[in-house]
């Protein structure tokens, strides 16, 4: 067992540290959706600077339930 982990060490580091930039991914997402803001746009409305992002009609930094919320 040892043997096998010391033969595959670099595929295990990559394996975690992959694992560990997803898992920071997803936690800021759910952060984000939490907190009113899109993910993909996160400017929360209001601030003019949605005007080129492709959810600018999603993106109007409304309470969940309401119209505009992803």
């Amino acid at each position: 067992m040892l043997t096998w982990l010391m033969q595959n060490a670099g595929s295990i580091i990559v394996g975690l540290v992959l694992l560990g930039i997803v898992a920071a991914i997803i936690v800021w997402i759910v952060s984000a959706r939490r907190k009113g803001r899109s993910a993909v746009c996160s400017c929360a409305g209001g601030c003019g600077g949605c005007d080129g992002c492709p959810m600018s009609g999603r993106c109007s930094g409304t309470k969940a339930g309401q119209e505009g919320d992803l």
